[in-house]
């Protein structure tokens, strides 16, 4: 039954390093979403539908029901598989972002929703400029890991991600109130960007297990890892 991290933007599968080191398994699946960090298929139009479809896509060579765990906007893609595909997985777990039509989308993502604004914000994201940002919460070290693939591939995925996604909360959330397999919801309760209420709902709206780190905020992989695998740990073993 392997476990399959979902990452999310503008990260790689190095956001899940520190947490996995903690994790007594070696059937952990790491897949890279297209555009970041690595290339995009011939036809991949980078939208919300095209990366579920991808997502599915990776489980389904799996060859079995996986365990399946998503950050930012991995969290978003776990639940739409996870609502949508439930032949695919056996558990889901996720945090930092949410299917929620309440959601209203942070000042950052409204910008690269925006068309001109979005591409002039984009402009000045660099690795350097990147790493500055997130070393303030994650470290130096990991800040760097995190930012070192951000390039103009990747920018162009954010953007056409994005500006697909306006209304994600209204298109998906029906699926996810409907959502019947086992839930861990893991969420930083100072998180800036998707604030601690919204993982609350989340973990309403689904019946699933709640975990709220406190003294964290969005990147709880990275500053809450040793805990986070432990709950992770803990809820695989009672699902």
């Amino acid at each position: 039954m392997p476990a399959v991290f979902v990452h999310g933007v503008p990260d790689t599968p190095a956001l899940w390093s520190p947490l996995i080191d903690y994790l007594d398994r070696d059937d952990i699946v790491l897949p890279q979403l297209p555009g970041f960090g690595t290339g995009v298929p011939n036809g991949f139009d980078a939208t919300k539908e095209a990366y579920v479809d991808w997502l599915a896509a990776q489980i389904e060579a799996v060859g079995e029901p996986v365990d399946l765990v998503g950050h930012d906007w991995g969290s978003l893609l776990v639940q739409r598989v996870a609502s949508t595909r439930p032949d695919l997985i056996r558990t889901w777990a996720a945090g930092a972002a949410t299917v929620d039509p309440a959601y209203v989308w942070h000042e950052m993502a409204t910008m690269w929703q925006t068309p001109d604004v979005g591409e002039q914000v984009m402009a000045a994201v660099t690795p350097e400029a990147m790493a500055v940002a997130l070393a303030p919460e994650m470290g130096e070290d990991r800040a760097n890991a995190v930012s070192e693939f951000v390039d103009a591939t990747m920018k162009d995925c954010i953007l056409k991600l994005y500006r697909s996604a306006v209304n994600v909360g209204q298109e998906w959330g029906p699926a996810v109130d409907k959502m019947e397999r086992p839930g861990l919801v893991l969420w930083g309760r100072d998180d800036p960007f998707v604030t601690s209420n919204f993982g609350e709902r989340l973990a309403q709206r689904t019946g699933a297990q709640l975990v709220m780190f406190d003294g964290t905020g969005h990147w709880w992989p990275v500053t809450r890892a040793e805990e986070a695998a432990g709950h992770l740990t803990e809820f695989w073993a009672s699902a």
